[in-house]
């Protein structure tokens, strides 16, 4: 199944689920209020979600003077991939990372680390710039924004299911809810179904922009190694970073093993150098 594909279904299933929930917690009412909630929080993201980033990040314009080698790069992946060229902009900081973000191509911004343009030579630097690239000119972001603001109103819906639970329910009719343990069930398992959803989406993003690098710059290997270079880096180089913010780096700054996986916004390391290098 194509990760195009993929995202598409599971963005229809985050839909479904807090159209269930709301329908759960006020009947066809409640449903209406999700997704008004929905409709709202994604036209606030949708129109501000690049300021706040680049804010929550502290990051800073990156003139051509200061870093030539980033601004020719990128002018050049740009020409390739027919988009227009984002503005620059550094973390000072020496843990290697980058991230992108704007609501569309003509409105994107890309941001790199110190320490990514410190460590990486021409053919890695050229394949993080191209993942960045191609999460733009796929419009990820937006797509991104849109999972994590439906995910947040599962959440609001689930924090009203769990308060109808403890007061009894809202009420047993079709247009009012279901009783107490169909709050409950939504109260727990709502969270958690829409965290495993966004995660989904999110990794499969991630294999999408590791492949459009590749067919970007011609070479997959240049990313593959800049991948492992920045694997290893990111152990033992912390990039102080808001939780809220940390699935839009290139390599997620927090990491988690074993059932912390299944919630992971980024694949394993190993499974995109894999997939890059064409061993699976």
């Amino acid at each position: 199944m194509s990760n195009t594909i993929k995202t598409t279904l599971l963005l229809g299933l985050l839909t479904a689920l807090i159209i269930t929930v709301g329908g759960m917690v006020g009947g066809r009412g409640g449903m209406i209020i999700a997704l008004v909630l929905a409709a709202g929080m994604n036209f606030f993201s949708y129109w501000f979600s690049d300021r706040i980033v680049l804010k929550m990040t502290r990051a800073q314009p990156l003139s051509e003077a200061d870093a030539p080698r980033v601004h020719a790069i990128t002018r050049n992946l740009c020409s390739r991939a027919g988009i227009p060229v984002p503005k620059i902009y550094l973390l000072p900081n020496e843990a290697p990372n980058a991230f992108a973000t704007g609501r569309n191509p003509e409105h994107a911004a890309m941001a790199v680390t110190a320490g990514l343009v410190n460590l990486m030579d021409e053919a890695e630097l050229e394949g993080v710039i191209a993942h960045e690239l191609s999460h733009i000119k796929h419009r990820d972001i937006l797509i991104g924004s849109v999972a994590a603001t439906i995910g947040g109103a599962v959440m609001v819906l689930a924090s009203i299911a769990r308060w109808g639970a403890i007061f009894g329910g809202y009420g047993n009719s079709r247009d009012n809810g279901g009783g107490v343990i169909p709050l409950l069930l939504s109260a727990i398992l709502a969270p958690i179904a829409a965290l495993l959803i966004q995660s989904a989406i999110s990794r499969s993003r991630e294999f999408a922009a590791d492949a459009g690098a590749a067919s970007m710059t011609g070479n997959p290997d240049g990313l593959a190694r800049a991948l492992l270079k920045l694997d290893s880096a990111s152990k033992r180089i912390p990039l102080p970073v808001n939780q809220n913010a940390s699935h839009m780096f290139i390599v997620k700054p927090l990491s988690g093993r074993g059932l912390a996986n299944l919630f992971s916004t980024h694949p394993p390391i190993a499974d995109r150098v894999s997939r890059l290098r064409g061993t699976v």
